[in-house]
């Protein structure tokens, strides 16, 4: 049973990280809820065995470990938090642009640029040692 819980925790991890690098809002949203569920999944496998309610009238004995409770469900409020937010800018996306496709950031593009031209041993473009105006 355990290993089947593992493998599961696996696919949801594997299903959510797919989806994370997609380009669609909606689709980072849906992965990142399928791996929250692979962490709360994976923190109630880590307390191990059910046992007893941990406060019931102080019998000692098998009692289940109340953390990984605690921690799953503090994992659920702060995924319904981020979904939420996630969601709402899926959602002004879509208002403004039409679709919730994530842009190219331009920043990002120039700084790439860079490092190919930097590996080639080429000066880019916007650089101004090759400014014929700063020569002088």
């Amino acid at each position: 049973m355990i290993l089947a819980t593992a493998l599961v925790v696996g696919v949801l991890y594997a299903a959510g990280t797919y989806l994370l690098l997609q380009r669609a809002l909606t689709r980072i949203v849906i992965g990142l809820a399928l791996m929250a569920h692979g962490a709360n999944l994976l923190l109630l496998l880590a307390g191990g065995a059910p046992g007893r309610a941990p406060l019931i009238d102080g019998r000692t004995g098998a009692t289940s470990d109340p953390l990984p409770q605690a921690l799953a469900l503090t994992a659920i409020v702060i995924t319904f938090g981020v979904s939420a937010f996630l969601l709402s800018l899926a959602y002004r996306s879509w208002v403004l642009t039409g679709h919730d496709e994530v842009e190219d950031d331009i920043e990002d593009q120039r700084i790439a640029r860079l490092g190919r031209d930097s590996d080639q041993g080429q000066r880019p473009a916007d650089d101004p040692a090759t400014d014929p105006e700063t020569d002088r």
